[in-house]
């Protein structure tokens, strides 16, 4: 197939400089070459395209309905060639985006929010869940994770933030509480757990001055797979939760929650931009991580990434 169209698109220069030798000279191959492929186009389809002679050449009946096909093949070739850079190099097109409901709504769609209004050219569409999605198989152009560390060797990560997990509780529930001076403390309250987290009952933690660790499993009786559902039990007083930074700012600002034990820490997460590894990225792709990098840049708090390459 791929010769045959090779041979059209010959045919097709042969006509329009009306000889084999300019043909030749346009397509950078020898005069023979081109007669061969012409010859064989004939034998092929059992028809004459050109009537040959010393001075001139001309097109048969089927040669000129032939030449208005090869037209249009090379004109939808040309036009697919076309819209394959403007893919590559311009913002327009698809633009397919996986994130969980939590971090689309409070994050990705403030951080995209006027670059999405600059770029009027893109249908984009975001695909919020919390199962693990196969990028290549549901054609994810970026992910957007969080993880404690990135060991997928099939996907290209992008670091955008690196964030603390923080443990927090309403003022009424501390004020009616045992007091929490100590990581050991935690054992005689209730933790709200945020299921999706792995082994989200144990704690791991680093004094930020002494370096001491301290490890320690709490007991829950209430839960969710939800971060606004586990807020809103904390902001209720039902016990002590265990959220991201930056999921738990505006909060912590308001005061309506406090930070329990601020001067240990826990384990960092870092958020990424996921995509599938390939060669060359479009560049709705290169832009749109490069929006997300500059908010989560400005993030408050110091928490962020500096110099993410």
């Amino acid at each position: 197939m791929l010769d045959q169209l090779r041979a059209m698109g010959v045919f097709a220069c042969v006509v329009e400089k009306s000889s084999f030798s300019g043909a030749a000279r346009e397509l950078g191959i020898t005069t023979s070459a081109v007669s061969q492929q012409i010859r064989s186009l004939e034998q092929e389809m059992d028809v004459t395209l050109l009537h040959r002679s010393t001075r001139k050449l001309s097109l048969t009946e089927a040669g000129q309905a032939f030449f208005l096909s090869c037209q249009e093949m090379l004109a939808a070739a040309e036009r697919g060639k076309i819209r394959i850079n403007e893919l590559r190099d311009d913002l327009v097109g698809d633009l397919r985006i996986s994130t969980t409901p939590e971090l689309g709504a409070l994050h990705v769609i403030p951080a995209l929010s006027h670059w999405m209004s600059a770029h009027k050219g893109l249908a984009i569409h975001f695909e919020a869940d919390h199962r693990y999605i196969d990028l290549i198989e549901e054609r994810i152009d970026i992910a957007v994770r969080m993880s404690l560390k990135m060991d997928d060797h099939n996907l290209t990560a992008v670091p955008l933030a690196r964030v603390d997990q923080v443990l927090v509780a309403s003022p009424s529930y501390l004020n009616q509480s045992l007091p929490i001076t100590r990581p050991e403390d935690l054992r005689h309250h209730e933790l709200l757990p945020v299921t999706l987290m792995q082994n989200y009952q144990h704690f791991a933690f680093r004094h930020g001055l002494s370096g001491e660790v301290v490890n320690v499993d709490m007991k829950t009786r209430l839960g969710t797979n939800n971060v606004f559902v586990a807020k809103s039990l904390c902001q209720q007083g039902h016990g002590i939760a265990r959220i991201l930074y930056m999921d738990i700012q505006k909060e912590l600002i308001n005061g309506s929650l406090v930070e329990v034990l601020p001067d240990w820490h826990m384990p960092s997460y870092t958020l990424h931009a996921l995509t599938s590894k390939r060669e060359q990225y479009p560049m709705k792709v290169h832009r749109c991580i490069d929006a997300l990098k500059q908010y989560f840049a400005q993030l408050p708090g110091g928490r962020s990434l500096q110099g993410v390459a």
